[in-house]
């Protein structure tokens, strides 16, 4: 199964600049939402098809080895559509930022995030400085 990331890059054509083209105009809102609601679609797919998925398989083996595996399994497609419900949250917070102008900048700095980094990771919210930045203050405190 792709990663979310792989499914939110799938199949869109990379955004391409014109010279002095200014950073974060309708063209590229555009581009990033059709990428965002496309990745959205892709996650609301999973939850159904994991949710019919359980209705089919919902019986009860009578084997206590079968029905701990199908428990297990159940246990594992839930944790990830509980990510993937997280997920698109954040898909969502990251579209409504787009409308309100407010969307491939840095929270932490100000600085536009970048066109290539936005599409690696469409719900960035900071540049690779501060988010570098970030993970090494996680190291410090985690490794104290």
């Amino acid at each position: 199964m792709a990663s979310p990331l792989q499914a939110a890059n799938k199949g869109f054509v990379p955004y391409v600049m014109q010279k002095g083209e200014e950073y974060m105009n309708e063209k590229q809102k555009d581009h990033f939402r059709k990428i965002l609601l496309h990745w959205r679609d892709e996650l609301m797919q999973e939850v159904d098809r994991t949710v019919h998925h359980m209705q089919d398989e919902a019986a009860n083996p009578p084997d206590p080895a079968d029905r701990a595996t199908l428990e297990e399994e159940f246990s594992l497609e839930l944790r990830t559509r509980d990510r993937e419900r997280r997920l698109i949250k954040k898909i969502d917070s990251t579209i409504e930022l787009i409308a309100n102008n407010d969307y491939g900048y840095c929270d932490s700095c100000g600085v536009e995030i970048g066109i290539r980094r936005l599409e690696a990771r469409p719900t960035a919210s900071k540049c690779i400085d501060c988010k570098t930045l970030d993970e090494i203050k996680e190291k410090q405190i985690g490794s104290a």
